[in-house]
């Protein structure tokens, strides 16, 4: 958790300008957005029906492109 205290005498958007910099150097919006986009893992079976369905599509675009459908 990052916390600064406002110093004396000290303005507002001087005390947000270092308020932000200590954030990004403790690096909690980093991880955050890491947290945020993490991909999930998918089971072996699923990957590999995945993988054959995109050979098959890309075979069948192929022989339709020879055919002249595309």
């Amino acid at each position: 958790m990052v916390e600064i205290k406002k110093k004396e005498g000290e303005s507002p958007t001087s005390h947000l300008h270092r308020f932000l910099k200590k954030v990004r150097q403790s690096g909690v919006l980093k991880e955050a957005r890491k947290r945020k986009f993490k991909i999930r893992n998918i089971n072996k079976t699923k990957r590999r029906l995945s993988a054959l369905n995109r050979e098959k599509k890309k075979k069948e675009f192929q022989r339709n492109r020879k055919l002249g459908i595309f």
